[in-house]
């Protein structure tokens, strides 16, 4: 038996026990996980020592690394992650309809687990502990199977995590982690129907399109993400750049930051060599349509591919446009239905990019770096999803629930 199946079917046996659970238990095992990653962080630290090593000799970015380390700052901020993810409320048994048909049947929808969720995602090692969290709140099992360059990281967070649940009322086997590095590992988990109940991929967009090509087990989408802010021509200029700055160089890592700038034809005449040198002293690499080269000759020239790609990293993509039904056409056909942004005092404007622009958030005058469960409130995060089923955006606990009606009868029978 395949390691894939095993577990897959250890965390299916779990999943059958974790429905009698109460919030409080659930909580109680939660607090015990922040608790431990706290404890052990010297050890976790270690071992993440060794995947920034072998990354470092493989040749691995620093954009990439970065997504990669561990700190002492980073994981306490994980484990305050638990500990929200503990106070926020439990969406299992919440009642989403209540109605009485003619027949005298009382009828209720509630929210109930998923069941078992398979977690299929790269170099970021805080996804198995937000993971762990959002699916342990919420009834579920989960099967994770992390990138090879975070291998020493997650073994080392499961192994603290697992020894947290032994002393809790959760079962310990509700959390697995799928340590092969081979791709068929990944493989042999989009095909388990029966063990895997939905499956969530978290990375580039050739993993995601993998899984949502390859699965036949189903699939919560979350989206590359490339993403877009818009100079209007009333934009303050101050505000626009500091949204700017902060949406690509904050963390450029990240799904949510920004990768293409547009700016109106009417700003870029006069400000956009300030624009570009501001973006330059937050060492981004720029790359330019034809227009924008003509403003500002030190950039790099932006060929016809870089306009769909999500580069993780310290470069960013300039186009002039003429107007705001330009920059709109430009965002649908090459935006990833992530996040969007348009900077502007003129009301009309900003309300119709909202309207119009087809994404999982849509923002005016806010860096799209807030696309986040954290900050939507949700605390961790499962994923950004970028699809129209089931959810949408930043995917928190009621993103993995499902629903189940409750009937209740008096000895009707149907005629």
């Amino acid at each position: 038996m395949s390691e894939v199946i095993r577990k897959s079917k250890l965390a299916k046996h779990a999943a059958q026990l974790m429905g009698n659970l109460t919030t409080e238990q659930k909580n109680e095992a939660l607090l015990l996980m922040a608790d431990a990653l706290i404890t052990e962080q010297q050890a976790i630290i270690a071992a993440n020592a060794k995947d920034l090593q072998k990354g470092k000799e493989l040749g691995t970015s620093a954009s990439l690394l970065d997504r990669l380390a561990l700190n002492e700052s980073r994981i306490a901020a994980i484990a305050e992650g638990l500990r929200q993810i503990a106070e926020l409320p439990d969406p299992i048994g919440d009642t989403l309809e209540s109605f009485d048909r003619p027949n005298g049947l009382r009828i209720r929808k509630i929210r109930v687990p998923l069941g078992v969720i398979g977690i299929i995602y790269e170099a970021r090692p805080n996804v198995t502990v937000d993971a762990a969290g959002l699916c342990l709140k919420t009834g579920n099992a989960v099967v994770l199977r992390g990138g090879s360059s975070a291998l020493f990281s997650n073994e080392k967070i499961v192994e603290v995590l697992h020894t947290a649940l032994e002393r809790s009322a959760l079962p310990a086997d509700a959390l697995q982690l799928i340590v092969s590095a081979d791709r068929s590992s990944v493989d042999e988990m989009l095909k388990l129907n029966g063990l895997i109940d939905v499956l969530i991929p978290r990375g580039g967009q050739s993993l995601i399109q993998n899984v949502v090509n390859n699965a036949s087990v189903p699939v919560i989408e979350t989206g590359a993400g490339v993403c877009h802010t818009f100079i209007d021509q009333s934009a303050q200029l101050d505000m626009a750049v500091r949204i700017g700055i902060n949406a690509k160089a904050q963390r450029p890592s990240v799904c949510n930051s920004m990768e293409t700038l547009l700016v109106h034809e009417a700003i870029a005449e006069q400000h956009l060599a300030a624009i570009a040198e501001a973006f330059q002293g937050a060492h981004v690499e720029l790359r330019g349509d034809e227009r924008s080269r003509e403003l500002v000759p030190s950039m790099l020239v932006a060929e016809q591919a870089a306009w769909g790609t999500e580069y993780g990293d310290y470069i960013l993509n300039i186009k002039v446009v003429k107007d705001l039904d330009e920059a709109l056409a430009h965002i649908r056909e090459y935006g990833t239905m992530h996040s969007e942004c348009i900077v502007t005092e003129d009301a009309a404007n900003a309300e119709k990019f909202l309207q119009e622009v087809d994404a999982a958030a849509v923002y005016h005058n806010a860096s799209t770096r807030f696309t986040d469960g954290f900050e939507f409130g949700f605390g961790a995060e499962i994923g950004i999803s970028t699809q129209k089923l089931h959810a949408r955006g930043p995917m928190g606990l009621p993103a993995l629930t499902s629903t189940k009606y409750r009937v209740y009868g008096s000895g009707q029978i149907r005629e």
